[in-house]
């Protein structure tokens, strides 16, 4: 808006002709392509300023309304170009409104000088107890969450991202934004809320003290019968369907309603939340919960999926509900699976049934862990790895990324092995290994983590894990090879050379989505702590330059594991090494998808069947699965496999024609 003017005598007439009343008529002022005939039942107190009100805004359901102000109160308000604002029950105070938004039928919209729309809010993630307590912030991503709530033993480290968030919060006080384009109707209560330009909110019952940050090509969307009250809303996210949010972080691209309720929460990207309840959750990337039933509290969880029923203790009546959870990244819970904490889960594990004790499987990741009739963990180490299911959550996520826009604030690593899963299946196997030493023979069942392993169960597992870990050390030789072939040997040779800025450290970690290794989250918190890293841009940059690593530092660790693991060096660029390679893989990951095609074949066994063909024969089940099934032939899965398997022999057998003879 240009520089706003006073009222001229025909404005003033005509606006009282219309019904239009104000304290001080001196205070209020408007901008070019004012039009007073577009300015009814009115009532302006403090300093009003109004834009242009010439055109029309698309308002619900796409239709266009002229650019109007009707039956409103409008107090310390500056309003932009061609806005709608009609039938306001009680008033609009202390809000700037962007140009072109449509607010129609609102109870109250009203910010308190300094408010601060949710901005440092300290929520009581992941232990109800506290002492876990992360600040919210506009910028908030799930790393700085993460390093806030969980790296309590660096309290200098603490201070330093306390200091970050301070400063942040207080970039959100001020006046009340309505961002332009927005579209806020039948909204009954808002209090100290800011709203991102073109976010929608339609029919919620109440929100204050919040942010709903937005953007064009994200829009946010809030929607009937929602109660918020102290939160931030991210970037392309919807809260719908009567949600009720308490001191709660939602995230960019996140889906949360049909009556879910949150407290002392923070999702992160992606997330989704149906029905049930959250309490004092730190849910990491792609956590997900769709079931009335299910209950998520005080549990560290990313990449998951909750099973309806899924309920969790932290309270042991003792001390009060101070324990904790960890799920790592990719775990499942069954139907009525019930954890007691603390409990700690390697990742991309199963859990099913209800465990009446504690245990820590973290070194035992892809692992089947369900309890038995006594309550006791029975555990079997690695079962996960060749599942359809850990296929395609692996193939899913990045194409599930509803995050649009050049910020996307939580940075994630996609891959399902990794240094981080690899690393812990070698640890894992090593200690399988070492049990079935150490254990007598006589003995049936071996305790491990708080969990029972049979004892041919041991073998099995290292198995499992060998299997896996040949296969992901090979991979990445092979692709970084394949990807360098057609420059020649020295091509190869200098692709398959560790870089001088990559980073090795034998344990790799997981950052709330962000895998990196130990040394470059040592050298970040270091950094931290001596102010080199100052503030949220300066952490987010760094948090940038640790992802743009990952594929060297992944690289630097694998030629290490391969040199420790099997005495080889996969940086040999001969002919002979190249060829060995070749096979190697070839040999790894047709097993592997052999055995998940393998897996994906049981679900079109007679089992599956059963149920089929009612009121008919079996040539009518048979029937009536494929009409609903299909076939395992035809299956889009299966053929998705087979065609990787035929494309694999043809990319080995290609690589191996231009490498030459061995």
């Amino acid at each position: 808006m240009t520089e706003p003017r006073a009222l001229t005598s025909k404005e003033l007439a005509t606006l009282a002709s219309q019904g239009c009343t104000a304290e001080d008529w001196t205070k209020v002022a408007v901008g070019p392509g004012f039009d007073a005939l577009r300015v009814r039942r009115t009532h302006f107190g403090g300093a009003v300023t109004i834009g242009s009100l010439a055109g029309a805004v698309r308002g619900p359901h796409g239709i266009e309304k002229p650019a109007a102000i009707e039956d409103a109160v409008l107090i310390d308000v500056r309003a932009g170009d061609d806005c709608r604002i009609a039938r306001v029950g009680v008033h609009i105070a202390g809000y700037d409104i962007g140009d072109g938004a449509c607010l129609e039928d609102v109870g109250v919209l009203h910010a308190n000088p300094g408010a601060a729309f949710g901005n440092g809010v300290a929520v009581e993630a992941l232990n109800e107890g506290g002492g876990r307590e992360v600040a919210m912030f506009n910028e908030l991503s799930a790393q700085f969450a993460y390093l806030t709530c969980l790296h309590r033993y660096r309290p200098a480290v603490i201070d330093r991202l306390a200091a970050m968030a301070k400063a942040e919060a207080a970039k959100g006080s001020g006046r009340g934004t309505i961002g332009a384009g927005a579209s806020i109707t039948s909204v009954r209560e808002m209090v100290d809320v800011c709203v991102g330009p073109h976010a929608r909110i339609a029919g919620a019952a109440s929100l204050v003290n919040g942010t709903i940050l937005s953007a064009a090509v994200a829009p946010a969307q809030v929607g009937a019968g929602v109660v918020a009250r102290d939160f931030i809303i991210g970037e392309g996210s919807s809260v719908t369907d009567g949600a009720i949010l308490a001191r709660t972080f939602v995230g960019q691209g996140c889906r949360i309603g049909k009556q879910f309720s949150a407290e002392n929460c923070l999702f992160f990207a992606n997330c989704e939340a149906f029905h049930g309840e959250a309490c004092a959750v730190f849910a990491g990337p792609y956590s997900v919960t769709h079931h009335k039933s299910s209950l998520l509290i005080a549990g560290l969880f990313s990449f998951y999926n909750a099973g309806s029923g899924t309920n969790q203790s932290n309270h042991m009546y003792k001390l009060g509900p101070v324990h904790e959870g960890k799920l790592g990244r990719g775990c499942k819970t069954g139907s009525f699976a019930y954890l007691m904490w603390p409990c700690r889960a390697g990742p991309f594990s199963v859990i099913m049934g209800k465990h009446a004790g504690n245990f820590d499987t973290w070194c035992f990741p892809f692992s089947h862990i369900e309890a038995r009739a006594d309550g006791k963990a029975h555990m079997i180490p690695g079962l996960n790895l060749t599942t359809v299911g850990t296929v395609r959550d692996g193939a899913k996520w990045p194409s599930r990324d509803r995050r649009a826009g050049a910020v996307r604030r939580d940075r994630i690593t996609f891959d399902v092995l990794s240094p981080f899963t690899v690393g812990l299946m070698m640890r894992g196997k090593a200690a399988l290994a070492q049990l079935m030493e150490t254990t007598d023979k006589a003995v049936e069942e071996v305790p491990v983590g708080g969990t029972i392993v049979k004892r041919p169960i041991l073998r099995t597992g290292q198995k499992n894990y060998r299997n896996a870990i040949e296969l992901y050390l090979y991979e990445q030789a092979f692709l970084r090879a394949e990807a360098a072939a057609a420059g020649g040997r020295e091509a190869i040779r200098e692709a398959l050379a560790v870089p001088p800025h990559a980073v090795y450290s034998a344990e790799w970690v997981d950052i709330a989505g962000l895998l990196m290794p130990a040394g470059r989250l040592r050298d970040l918190e270091h950094t931290i702590e001596q102010g080199r890293v100052a503030d949220a841009a300066a952490f987010g940059a760094a948090l940038d330059a640790i992802a743009r690593a990952y594929a060297d530092d992944a690289w630097a660790w694998v030629v290490r594991a391969f040199r420790e693991a099997a005495g080889g060096d996969l940086t040999d660029a001969s002919s002979a090494a190249l060829h060995a390679l070749a096979v190697n893989y070839l040999a790894a990951k047709r097993k592997f998808l052999r055995l998940v095609l393998a897996d994906a074949e049981r679900e079109f066994e007679a089992f599956s069947r059963t149920g089929f063909g009612m009121d008919g024969g079996d040539e009518d089940a048979a029937g009536d699965f494929a009409a609903v099934r299909g076939t395992y032939d035809r299956n889009t899965f299966v053929m998705e496999m087979q065609a990787a398997l035929d494309a694999l022999e043809r990319r080995v057998s290609a690589f191996k024609a231009r490498i030459g003879a061995a």
